[in-house]
C-alpha cells in the first residue's frame, strides 16, 4: 500500500479523523504547556537570582 492510498484511505475513515482532531487537541495543548513553564521557569530563575544578589554582600 503506498503513502497516498493510506493518507486517502485515512482522511475516509471518520474515526481516523476523530483521531487525528485529539492528535492536533493533544499537541496544541502540550506547546501552550511548554511554553508556560519555559516562561515561568525564567521568572523563577529571575527571582531567586536577585534573591541570592541580595543575600551576598
Amino acid at each position: 500500500m503506498s503513502v497516498v492510498t493510506w493518507m486517502r484511505a485515512l482522511v475516509r475513515d471518520e474515526a481516523a479523523q476523530d483521531l487525528l482532531e485529539y492528535a492536533l487537541l493533544i499537541t496544541l495543548i502540550a506547546l501552550v504547556v511548554v511554553g508556560a513553564l519555559t516562561t515561568t521557569g525564567t521568572n523563577v530563575s529571575t527571582v531567586f537570582t536577585n534573591i541570592a544578589n541580595k543575600i551576598v554582600p
